[in-house]
């Protein structure tokens, strides 16, 4: 069995068909197993019997689709993937705080994410998200670095 996160773009916590109990009833509906939420923010841990990670995003984004009218794309990871990305470390030197954003945006295509970091204080976010949109498509979805690690740390 392996252990997966799936990143669901444009979930918003105030929609109640978004809400991590519906989630999680899609998921387990789907199979998977050991379903969990992390935040309210389309974070969805999961175990599968899976190896293709385009046959799970697929799967989810059809169920998705069909039970709660979420469009959004699903970004699959393994657990695996993720510790690599953690022990890669993209962001030496460089520490998350209020006023600086370390982001990862999971893309569909190669190279699968990229890393940047957004200045905060200076109303850059909805600008940079905009440009990322034009640059790689409405499929993306983005997490912040911190994010990433508060979901590796609830993998088991």
């Amino acid at each position: 069995m392996a252990i997966y996160a799936a990143f669901i773009r444009g979930i918003m916590p105030t929609n109640p068909n978004h809400a991590n109990a519906k989630l999680r009833a899609v998921f387990e509906g789907l199979g998977f197993t050991n379903v969990r939420t992390v935040i309210t923010s389309g974070n969805i841990l999961f175990e599968s019997d899976s190896k293709s990670v385009a046959a799970l995003e697929s799967k989810i984004e059809k169920a998705l689709s069909a039970e709660l009218g979420i469009t959004g794309a699903a970004h699959v990871r393994s657990k695996q993937d993720l510790e690599a990305l953690i022990k890669k470390d993209p962001f030496k030197g460089k520490s998350h705080s209020r006023e600086t954003y370390l982001i990862v945006t999971f893309m569909k295509e190669k190279p699968r994410q990229t890393f940047n970091t957004i200045k905060v204080t200076e109303g850059e976010p909805p600008k940079f998200m905009n440009d990322l949109e034009k640059k790689y498509g409405k499929t993306i979805t983005t997490r912040t670095w911190k994010t990433i690690g508060r979901i590796v740390d609830k993998m088991p």
